[in-house]
């Protein structure tokens, strides 16, 4: 069966590992790029740079027109009321602190509380906890229900007047599965909390409509969804980003400048400090372009085939477990097996070129649950095809009675 997407499009499927062809099982984590994002990149610097916001030559202008114009294609991606919403970050992670030093700044004081839930990639836990030392605010942790779960009936409970944010990823990037968010935001919102949505692993896969949702913040990151590294987008309700302090100081992001006080440059560019990447904007609309030729709806039909096509056939494998319940999830699956350390198994799998994360996937707390400290993930997307999962799973097989020997 072939792939959705062209697998001719994407020149590292060319590539072998150890004489092996490349079997690229870890999109999770990042996603291979097609060419028409390296293209766009490289059409970039070799006919178009210039830089931005900054002078009135005509590359300048050309760059500012293009930059500017990914800027409206994302708030479009997303559904966002205005283009004035969508800040560039260089990925989620950025995102996430910086809505946790603007909007602490500006809204939490001591006493105060944040609430995360206990799935959390790392990067949805540390920049909060720095938020509450900082602050003096308290930290509260949505308990999970044994099979991973959000525990809805325990975060209702933990809900009160002092919450003011409540911080949760659309999807696990261990467990796949789909949170309940909209229940979440509503819940969060009754008592006068804002939330931010973790988009990171939700975005490549799924139709995001930020105003439907009503979420108040919302991030995901360029390089999972096809486009470069070092290029992420943070969406913030207006109301709020105007209310909020920069998070960096630095060129495009002031209005005036003495030494007696400096004014600020409305949102978005208030949180845009220094040259930005403008290639990596560039990079990241032609990839938007890719994903939205191929329809975000047949995408997810089409990984979700991928995924229930290795799910029966991973149950076959004896000792196996797969971390989190086998419904509601998407694109990735998180095992261990029984008395076999993930490395090896990562380690092994790779000598017959397949790419697969392991460790504790930047999600120490959520193992913990599991009762593990690291675990090995197959995750996809649409350049993947049966036959790959067909022979991951046979290799898998395989490696395990090998090492069991």
């Amino acid at each position: 069966m072939s792939s959705l997407f062209n697998r001719a499009d994407f020149p590292m499927l060319k590539k072998t590992m150890q004489g092996k062809p490349l079997v690229y099982l870890d999109s999770a984590a990042t996603t291979l790029k097609p060419e028409a994002v390296i293209d766009a990149i490289c059409e970039f610097y070799t006919d178009h740079y210039g830089t931005v916001h900054r002078a009135v030559y005509e590359l300048a202008g050309e760059s500012t027109a293009r930059y500017n114009a990914v800027r409206t294609q994302v708030q479009r991606f997303l559904h966002a009321k205005s283009s004035d919403e969508i800040v560039f970050t260089k990925g989620t992670t950025e995102a996430i602190n910086l809505v946790a030093f603007s909007f602490g700044e500006a809204f939490v004081h001591p006493g105060d509380e944040i609430v995360i839930s206990a799935m959390e990639h790392h990067s949805n836990i540390v920049p909060w906890q720095l938020l509450c030392e900082r602050k003096k605010a308290h930290l509260k942790i949505i308990p999970l229900l044994e099979n991973g779960q959000i525990d809805l009936e325990a975060f209702e409970k933990l809900l009160s007047a002092r919450t003011k944010l409540v911080s949760v990823a659309h999807i696990s990037n261990v467990l796949g599965i789909v949170n309940p968010i909209e229940s979440i935001i509503k819940s969060a919102h009754h008592v006068g909390a804002k939330v931010f949505i973790d988009g990171a692993q939700s975005t490549p896969h799924m139709i995001i409509d930020v105003q439907a949702l009503d979420c108040d913040f919302f991030a995901f990151s360029g390089h999972k969804i096809y486009g470069p590294t070092g290029i992420g987008i943070l969406y913030g309700k207006k109301e709020l980003l105007e209310r909020m302090p920069p998070y960096q100081g630095g060129g495009d992001m002031i209005q005036t400048v003495t030494f007696e006080k400096t004014t600020f440059q409305a949102p978005p560019l208030r949180f845009e400090a220094g040259t930005p990447m403008i290639a990596e904007v560039i990079g990241l609309g032609a990839a938007l372009n890719y994903v939205l030729s191929h329809g975000l709806d047949k995408i997810h039909v089409y990984e979700s085939m991928l995924m229930n096509h290795a799910l029966q056939q991973l149950k076959t494998i004896e000792g196996l477990r797969i971390l989190g319940p086998t419904e509601n999830r998407t694109s990735l699956i998180t095992f261990n097996i029984d008395d076999v350390h993930p490395l090896d198994l990562a380690t092994l799998l790779d000598l017959q070129g397949i790419a697969v994360r392991s460790g504790h996937l930047c999600a120490q707390p959520l193992l913990q649950h599991f009762g593990c400290s690291a675990a090995l993930r197959l995750s996809f997307a649409s350049y993947n095809t049966l036959e790959e999962i067909d022979f991951f799973c046979k290799t898998l097989a395989q490696t395990q009675l090998v090492i069991a020997k």
